[in-house]
């Protein structure tokens, strides 16, 4: 089954706002069975949502839709699919008594503009919004079906996780299963690991896709089976990884579609080891990927933003001596980091970074970019400096995942 997003927004085509609602749901209709074939932003204008409703069903029988449905003047979505579908708005007591009872519970009043949320197109079947004041609505147009939910992230995952999917579900009925197999790979480049593989994907079954995702440092091996018998499906895919293992052995280090922290995180938590981070030029954004992963309190113990050489100094140990004679960004300083915050922590690993992120404080022996990284493990301390280019966000999150992969490195040479 092949469905299509589209999700409306003038702060989404301005970059004011990153669209994270598209991306969520594709996800969760895939692991249902339904492919995603296309997903389309639009501005908040009445002829550009009718354009895309437009197009979408020419291509697709069920569209998902985000945003627009809010109180204020610049909300259009439901008149426009009022005006759409043949209808006429009208007043939804179910609507208003729930929002009521929404503003009662935060102690607020409702306003005339919200009072209007309860306003509904009469061709739509009307889902409740348990955490929101929009309704979420469901519009036939013969086989063709419209989900128009809100752009809060948080509502549509309530909207789409509690009735949406169960009544697409239903209303469509059985229908092909979507599976997929992630493996991790490093030690490999994109290009090599396809020449490797040549063999391997030349006999793949009709059934099964192989897809090349690459990220710093790893390369992501995404099998995809698609078919009506989901335990032969199965049983397909488990062949085709255990053949992947048979030729790349040692390489894949996670069995996982997850994150590099992710990844490491497993990695952990099976060798029974806990880490804390020391970082300079990435700000704390290792330990926030660290910390993004759910259970990373097992082995996570915490992390020390040391931007200062005197941070460096009082807090993880790092001596003036060491400081003075090579400079932050150096070898010696985040070796002696990631030994300090290992002690501080009282854990059994560590990552420190120390940088020039930019655009300004480079040297022509140090230029924006430069960042030395040290992992430790036990007494074992490997460390490596990189030369990123790019703008600063760029550089900090380059040396984020070089960090990390480091790590990984490190605990799995132990082996």
């Amino acid at each position: 089954m092949k469905s299509e997003i589209i999700v409306i927004g003038d702060e989404l085509l301005i970059g004011q706002v990153i669209d994270t609602n598209s991306k969520w749901m594709a996800s969760e209709l895939n692991k249902q069975g339904w492919e995603v074939t296309r997903i389309t932003t639009i501005s908040d204008g009445a002829d550009d949502i009718k354009e895309a409703i437009s197009s979408a069903f020419s291509r697709v029988d069920v569209v998902l839709m985000t945003g627009g449905l809010g109180p204020t003047s610049d909300d259009v979505t439901k008149p426009v699919l009022c005006e759409y579908f043949g209808g006429k708005m009208i007043f939804d007591n179910a609507v208003y008594e729930q929002n009521m009872r929404y503003f009662a519970g935060r102690g607020l009043q409702m306003n005339e503009s919200t009072r209007r949320q309860a306003e509904v197109p009469d061709v739509c079947t009307v889902i409740p919004n348990p955490v929101g004041t929009a309704p979420i609505m469901w519009f036939e147009q013969g086989s063709r079906v419209l989900v128009a939910m809100p752009g809060v992230p948080h509502e549509m995952r309530v909207a789409m996780k509690g009735d949406v999917l169960e009544r697409l579900r239903r209303h469509y009925g059985d229908h092909d299963a979507i599976l997929h197999r992630t493996l991790m790979v490093f030690r490999n480049t994109e290009s090599g690991l396809s020449e490797r593989l040549a063999s391997f994907e030349a006999q793949l079954p009709s059934s099964i896709k192989l897809a090349y995702l690459p990220m710093p440092g790893v390369v992501r091996l995404r099998l995809t089976a698609r078919g009506n018998d989901e335990a032969s499906l199965l049983k397909i895919l488990d062949e085709m990884v255990e053949k992947l293992r048979a030729i790349l052995g040692d390489d894949i280090f996670c069995d996982e579609d997850t994150t590099l922290a992710g990844a490491l995180g497993k990695i952990l938590k099976q060798k029974g080891l806990t880490i804390a981070t020391a970082e300079s030029c990435t700000g704390g954004n290792i330990a926030h990927e660290i910390t993004a992963i759910a259970g990373s309190s097992a082995y996570f113990n915490g992390s020390v933003v040391a931007y200062s050489n005197d941070v460096k100094q009082r807090v993880l140990g790092v001596s003036e001596e060491v400081l003075a004679a090579n400079g932050a960004v150096s070898q010696p300083v985040v070796e002696a980091m990631a030994t300090g915050v290992m002690q501080l922590a009282n854990t059994t690993c560590a990552i420190a970074t120390s940088g020039i992120a930019g655009p300004d404080g480079g040297t022509p022996e140090k230029p924006v970019g430069t960042v030395w990284m040290a992992v430790s493990c036990g007494e074992k301390v490997v460390s490596e400096c990189m030369n990123f280019a790019g703008s600063r966000t760029y550089i900090i999150e380059r040396a984020t995942q070089r960090a990390l992969m480091m790590l990984v490195g490190l605990l799995l040479a132990r082996d």
